[in-house]
């Protein structure tokens, strides 16, 4: 079959070489002039910084994209991913902080123990819900294709259909769960990253809280400048026309399945469509999603800085307002570091003026910097990568993807998976893979 990959970020590449090895003839389309979306990083001065994300849970997706595409992923980079020790170190108002490990519950409870007598056994009690989720969600959402339209090929499952029926919204478990308000920060951290309101997200999603315990999070040698790398030489490897700077502007379909996809420079015709960016942005698909809403990226500040630096760890979490995250960038001149800032919540200052409020000041040492506000982002990636904001239980049935109601027409990427993240939206090319099938 002839199949169109709309979008050239992590989803769609990851579609791209699945599809390319399962025998389809495969084109992608990019809008912007190269591809990466969120992975694509960010050069100035001398100095590079990872575009997007950092770290990735859930290495397994990464692996199985790269063996069933062609050769392992720990060949192509000729090393093995790195395991984080410590995943992030949280700071808090009152001073305090726990740095939080991965891989462990022995090691987390031992962290917030530090804390305070008794918070170890809390934590493990908070974490041990998600067990089940898991599992759940592991064999039935993550690994299985689905369709919530009445009378599709491949309903919702029972148990996740029980599971996605839970009122109970994330900020009403963490009340629950911690008197210490220091843990309640910890345990919604990775969703308020992400752009959503703890209010409207199901309590089900703080599952992440499980995941980093029972394994972990891992670093790319490299970074994702490497694995963009690496896909992009796969893509070429598996012989898939590549055109950037060709955006695509709706679908052509007849008799309700997809022929064409439309774009400036005339219609492609297609067997099947992956769409691998916001849906929003296609007409034909526009009105099935207009329930929706994506989730808006952060405030974001890649700086260079002069000088020896205090000691950092991969993450820092200052929990204040705004919430900073600061993480190492990729490289940097000798004697430089590169970092980013990123802010969420009421961000009325500069990054790094605010930064310098909690006793990391950058100002007379950054040598260069590069300033992108959410608008900037979203404009830069095409759409936004933290996914689709959560308004509720009905958003998991407003969104679209793996399956479309037109058919022929796939959608992965982090509008098409329940989460943002890399490997939720690398996994999201195997469920369209799944249903696509062999040549």
């Amino acid at each position: 079959m002839d199949v169109v990959v709309v979008g050239g970020g992590l989803g769609g590449l990851a579609s791209a070489a699945r599809l390319a090895k399962l025998g389809h003839a495969v084109t992608v389309l990019e809008a912007a002039g190269g591809l990466g979306g969120a992975l694509a990083p960010v050069h100035q001065d001398g100095f590079s910084w990872d575009g997007g994300p950092t770290s990735t849970l859930l290495p397994a997706a990464l692996r199985d994209l790269f063996r069933k595409s062609g050769r392992p992923l720990e060949t192509e980079l000729g090393s093995d991913l790195e395991p984080l020790e410590i995943i992030r170190e949280h700071r808090f108002v009152d001073l305090t902080s726990v740095a939080l490990p991965g891989g462990s519950s022995a090691a987390q409870a031992a962290a917030f123990d530090q804390l305070g007598k008794g918070l170890g056994d809390r934590w493990l009690r908070h974490v041990d819900i998600y067990e089940d989720v898991w599992d759940i969600l592991r064999k039935e959402y993550v690994e299985r294709p689905w369709d919530p339209r009445p009378g599709a090929a491949e309903p919702v499952p029972r148990d996740l259909a029980k599971l996605f029926d839970i009122r109970e919204t994330m900020h009403r478990r963490l009340r629950a769960d911690f008197r210490d308000e220091r843990q309640a920060l910890v345990a919604g951290y990775p969703l308020v990253a992400a752009g959503q309101d703890l209010r409207n997200v199901p309590s089900w999603l703080g599952v992440t809280a499980y995941l980093e315990q029972r394994f972990g999070a891992w670093l790319v040698p490299g970074g994702f400048a490497r694995l963009l790398e690496l896909l992009e030489a796969r893509l070429a490897t598996r012989g898939v026309t590549v055109r950037t700077a060709t955006p695509a502007t709706d679908l052509v379909v007849r008799s309700g399945r997809v022929a064409a996809v439309r774009t400036d420079e005339g219609e492609i015709a297609a067997d099947a469509v992956v769409v691998a960016i916001d849906p929003r942005r296609l007409p034909a698909l526009a009105p099935l999603v207009q329930r929706t809403m994506p989730a808006i990226p952060p405030v974001l500040t890649h700086v260079g800085v002069e000088g020896e630096m205090p000691e950092l760890p991969h993450e820092l979490v200052i929990h204040a307002d705004p919430m900073l995250v600061v993480r190492r960038g990729l490289t940097a001149p000798d004697g430089a570091t590169a970092l980013t800032i990123q802010g969420r919540g009421k961000v009325a200052e500069d990054l790094v003026t605010a930064l310098s409020r909690h006793k990391i000041d950058l100002r007379e040492r950054a040598v260069t910097r590069v300033d992108l506000t959410p608008r900037e982002l979203v404009q830069q990636w095409n759409g936004s990568p933290m996914g689709v904001l959560w308004q509720g239980r009905r958003t998991v049935r407003d969104r679209l993807g793996p399956a479309t109601p037109i058919d022929g027409v796939y959608v992965a990427g982090s509008h098409g998976a329940p989460g943002a993240g890399v490997p939720f939206v690398a996994q999201s090319a195997a469920l369209v893979a799944q249903l696509i099938g062999p040549a």
